[in-house]
């Protein structure tokens, strides 16, 4: 058997050290604008998102409508204090009367906060006949903390993403309120358990809808890998802790027989969808990363760019009314031949790394252009991203959860929290009324929306 030439083998190594290189190289220089990382991710020096400097002054450019703070009307103002002119200023007449438009202006301060403590004592009282001690019960629904504490604790995680050691001090700096971190898990746990019965009701209602965003991200429970998905419809939204990414979550979400329309990046476990569009605002970033990487795809990256510019103005024209469906959608079918043929003449490029996913999405290129024809599908998935944001924020802060209780949680504030904010619905109140007992409630805890 004929021996291996040494340095053959030496070429081959190099070859295969170079390639391992060449590919950590295009690792590195992957960032929020080609490719599907974070912001917060990005490495110093790395090409800002925003556009390029136009020259102008920053703030409100000439036209712009002002926006200034209005007074309150008067049913809203706590105190009143007339100010009138003891003499003229000129000749230092004395002055009297009433003006009957007076210059009004108002001054807002914070009261100091007390809380309301309401001590129950009950009596115990022994029965003249029988000898028995009797002590009163207290009434349905008195608790240590009251509903409005327990929900502003909750909104304190789930909205404005506090620690609960920073709870804990803000309740006793603000409101005079001494907790254990102990008692804020307590309560946590009170809340979600006022909320499971809406968020149900809710997520059936997902299931309904025509269209559904979904996305997923990363998350702990118990120091183990999972992933919080998010399932967003134009005035409710839901979330889901589970321990996987895949097919069988997304259709747990939406439902097996779901029938509507799905928006979401590439990610395969949204294969199954039949009525789907891929968001564009990930195509940017791929097709940026086409120019980035060079070689032979960054032409064809540039040209994908430029389509995608064209394309947006058109569709944001029409999003406005000053552009018809029928001329967008007559526009737009030579557009989609031209940005199929660059994804595959791309799909053969010299390099690896683009032309698989060049190859990816021309093989999903169907799903591109659902919006063209379908009116009420957008052509990015923006509406998961924002209402998954205020989640990721959540968990650089916390690291996840400990438990499977301490998911359940997560899941049912941020959907409340989400679907209040798509409702113009005040979510200190809501929580309020969910922790508190039926017959005190003054408003429904129903999350959908009203007629729905």
């Amino acid at each position: 058997m004929a021996q291996s030439d040494p340095r053959d083998l030496m070429i081959a190594e190099l070859l295969r050290r170079i390639a391992a290189l060449e590919a950590e190289l295009a690792r590195l220089k992957q960032n929020s604008s080609n490719s599907s990382r974070p912001p917060s991710t990005d490495p110093p020096g790395s090409p800002r998102r925003s556009s390029e400097p136009t020259g102008r002054p920053r703030g409100g450019q000439p036209g712009h409508k002002q926006h200034k703070r209005e007074l309150l009307p008067p049913e809203q103002v706590t105190r009143v204090v007339e100010l009138r002119p003891q003499r003229c200023e000129e000749c230092r007449h004395p002055l009297a009367g009433t003006d009957p438009a007076p210059l009004r202006s108002q001054s807002i301060e914070l009261p100091r906060v007390k809380p309301l403590v309401t001590e129950y004592r009950q009596h115990q009282l022994g029965c003249d006949r029988c000898g028995t001690l009797t002590r009163s019960a207290l009434p349905a629904g008195v608790s240590v903390f009251g509903p409005r504490l327990s929900a502003a604790i909750a909104v304190c995680s789930g909205k404005y993403r506090l620690s609960k050691r920073v709870t804990q001090e803000l309740l006793s700096d603000f409101l005079g309120i001494d907790l254990a971190l102990g008692s804020i898990c307590k309560l946590e746990r009170r809340v979600s358990e006022a909320l499971a019965t809406p968020v149900e009701e809710a997520r059936a209602f997902i299931r309904r809808q025509d269209m559904v965003h979904l996305d997923e991200t990363g998350w702990r429970e118990d120091k183990q890998r999972a992933w919080l998905w998010t399932a967003a419809s134009e005035l409710v939204t839901v979330f889901i802790v589970s321990s996987g990414r895949g097919a069988a979550v997304a259709k747990q979400i939406v439902g097996e027989d779901f029938s509507g329309f799905i928006v979401s990046d590439r990610w395969p476990g949204y294969d199954w969808a039949e009525c789907r569009q891929l968001c564009w605002a990930h195509l940017l970033r791929d097709f940026q990363g086409f120019v980035d990487r060079g070689g032979d795809g960054a032409v064809c990256g540039g040209a994908l760019l430029d389509q995608s510019a064209l394309m947006f103005r058109w569709w944001h024209r029409v999003r406005d009314g000053t552009l018809t469906r029928g001329t967008f959608r007559r526009r737009m079918r030579k557009l989609e031949r031209r940005v199929e043929r660059l994804l595959r003449r791309v799909s053969f490029c010299g390099d690896k790394t683009t032309s698989a996913k060049a190859f990816e999405i021309y093989k999903l290129r169907r799903f591109l252009w659902t919006f063209v024809d379908t009116e009420f599908v957008p052509p990015t998935n923006n509406a998961a991203e924002r209402a998954i944001r205020p989640a990721v924020l959540w968990r650089k802060g916390s690291f996840g959860t400990d438990s499977a209780q301490g998911s359940r949680f997560v899941e049912r504030i941020l959907s409340v929290v989400a679907s209040l904010k798509q409702q113009g619905r005040h979510v200190l109140d809501y929580l309020a009324a969910a922790c508190s007992p039926p017959h005190r409630r003054t408003i429904s805890i129903s999350l959908l929306p009203a007629g729905a």
